[in-house]
């Protein structure tokens, strides 16, 4: 079935950035640890805070960086090394702007698309790992990126981000009941 082994969720630490659109993997996090039963401890060697769960009898670590996002690569390193874990065996859950709210989709491998956390997680890892990309919508104008991912979703927003969170658990689930290739395929048609 899967091999994922490892999912991260990428998120800025602190309460001033926990409801902003860069913190989407963080919100996918946070659904799975409810549906699930796990929970997050802080864990120095790991930059981040680690936890487990049993997703349809498969055990899997959790992840989410407690360095800021362009420092990702920091948490995701050791966590790899010390598990013997492949890139190939991370699924890391993302902000992406290329699309929009309330959708996401899964891929394997490719560029960072300028996504700092991705970049810096590349620098240790190339680029051959599972993603889980959640829509947070372009602003249109390059110059409003920052603050757009820095920002906090509109009510509307949050209502299609809750529905992508709940997609993004059912989905994660599937990889661990039919595998990644199969999920992937069916996950992204929806």
């Amino acid at each position: 079935m899967s091999e994922i082994k490892l999912i991260v969720g990428l998120n800025n630490p602190g309460n001033e950035y926990k409801d902003t659109r860069h913190n989407a993997g963080k919100w996918v996090i946070d659904a799975l640890l409810d549906t699930f039963g796990g929970h997050l401890k802080a864990e120095k060697k790991f930059f981040g805070e680690v936890g487990e769960i049993t997703i349809n009898g498969h055990r899997v670590r959790i992840l989410c960086p407690t360095t800021f996002m362009n420092l990702s690569g920091k948490a995701v390193e050791p966590m790899l090394k010390f598990y013997n874990i492949q890139p190939e065996q991370m699924l890391v859950i993302h902000d992406e702007m290329a699309i929009e709210p309330g959708t996401c989709r899964l891929k394997f491998g490719g560029g960072h698309a300028g996504h700092n956390g991705l970049k810096d997680i590349h620098r240790f890892a190339g680029d051959k790992y599972w993603r889980l990309r959640v829509g947070i919508g372009h602003p249109g104008d390059k110059a409003k990126v920052t603050g757009h991912v820095l920002g906090r979703p509109t009510e509307a927003e949050r209502k299609l981000n809750a529905q992508a969170v709940d997609k993004a658990v059912k989905g994660i689930e599937d990889i661990f009941k039919l595998g990644l290739e199969k999920t992937m395929t069916s996950f992204n048609q929806k």
